[in-house]
């Protein structure tokens, strides 16, 4: 008997940025494992070799580029093929008191997390390489609403990509194209080590989420699943938090 799964990618070919590592390598292979072709991002070639060698599957394509660079994002838009789903995942963070934030902090913060998927996601759209009925992943972060000390830009810059995919999924919703974000708290990746704690520090800290452990790229995945499988048809334009009951 066939077992019914509203969440299958099979068919499906989705594109990840950020899959050199943490979140988007999780989501790219966790994809490829639910039967999706994926075509994964990142400026690192060998890092994305990397990612490419866990997945599942055969068919998929690297397209190693920097997307702060116009000229490199239009050319690696041309080679995409045809998308079914879209997970903008890279990112930076920094820890940078406001007293002391600089100009090249700002631009840079603002640059990779907010400007680059913006103008990826508008050469997508303008070179026609997503289907009717897609669904577009924004990785954001309850950072946009949960201000830290050091934390501002970086929040900032992740409360602008909710903002702008709000807007973005009443644009699209008349092609059925669903865009949504995902807020996560900590997650075990080289990013938290951005932000000046050790190891040591950071496992103490993860005792006080009420489900005793910060999360893995895995649980983010997981949820990045059902918004790209036909699960979610019916959802668009919402900000979905995982934290493990963290506020």
């Amino acid at each position: 008997m066939e077992i019914f799964n509203p969440f299958t990618l099979e068919g499906k070919t989705i594109l990840v940025t950020g899959a050199s590592s943490g979140i988007g390598r999780g989501i790219a292979i966790a994809c490829s494992k639910m039967g999706a072709t994926i075509v994964i991002n990142g400026r690192n070639e060998r890092r994305l070799a990397e990612t490419i060698n866990e997945m599942k599957g055969d068919n998929h394509l690297s397209l190693a580029a920097d997307l702060s660079d116009g000229q490199a994002l239009s050319a690696m838009v041309a080679k995409l093929p045809k998308l079914d789903g879209i997970v903008h995942c890279a990112g930076i963070g920094q820890r940078v008191l406001c007293k002391q934030l600089q100009e090249t902090d700002v631009d840079d913060m603002m640059e990779v997390n907010f400007k680059a998927p913006v103008m990826l996601q508008a050469e997508i759209l303008k070179q026609k390489k997503i289907n009717k009925g897609a669904s577009v992943v924004f990785i954001a972060s309850i950072a946009s609403g949960s201000p830290t000390i050091g934390n501002a830009m970086y929040s900032a810059s992740k409360g602008a990509i909710i903002s702008y995919a709000n807007c973005l999924a009443l644009e699209l919703a008349p092609r059925f194209i669903r865009v949504n974000c995902i807020l996560p708290a900590m997650i075990w990746t080289d990013l938290i080590f951005k932000g000046g704690l050790t190891e040591e520090e950071l496992k103490e800290d993860e005792k006080k989420y009420p489900l005793k452990r910060y999360g893995k790229p895995e649980d983010v995945a997981n949820l990045a699943i059902y918004l790209l499988s036909d699960a979610s048809t019916w959802m668009t334009g919402s900000s979905i938090k995982i934290t493990g009951g963290e506020q």
